[in-house]
């Protein structure tokens, strides 16, 4: 089972990987140095990390995603209306607008996602 937490650096250092893989883990590093400023030992430490939680896997010191960006972004975004709001997305979507007024295009989009999962 996947794990869809990450913190922020850990977000930063995932997406390092979905925007350059499949990379050898000596590649990682170097990017992790170079974006994050961290030494080998660190790399290797937060990749095992996310390796566990199932999103990333690293075979042979080549270093691939077990799931895409997307699917990870989609499955934390469900993970939160779950836990924040008990799975309602409308309650979600009441919260969400009392603070953010939707623009005539983002009301279009939604309807159109709803019109789509009205025909599938």
């Amino acid at each position: 089972m996947i794990d869809y937490k990450l913190g922020e650096v850990e977000m930063q250092f995932a997406t390092i990987i979905w925007d350059n893989e499949p990379l050898t883990s000596r590649a990682l590093v170097g990017l992790a140095e170079q974006h994050l400023n961290w030494n080998k030992s660190t790399t290797y430490t937060i990749l095992r990390r996310i390796c566990e939680r199932g999103i990333f896997q690293n075979e042979h010191s080549v270093v691939t995603s077990c799931i895409t960006k997307e699917e990870f972004l989609a499955g934390q975004s469900e993970k939160f209306v779950e836990e924040t709001f008990s799975g309602s997305l409308p309650q979600f979507l009441a919260a969400f607008t009392q603070k953010k007024k939707l623009s005539d295009k983002e009301i279009a989009d939604i309807q159109a996602l709803i019109d789509a999962q009205k025909e599938g």
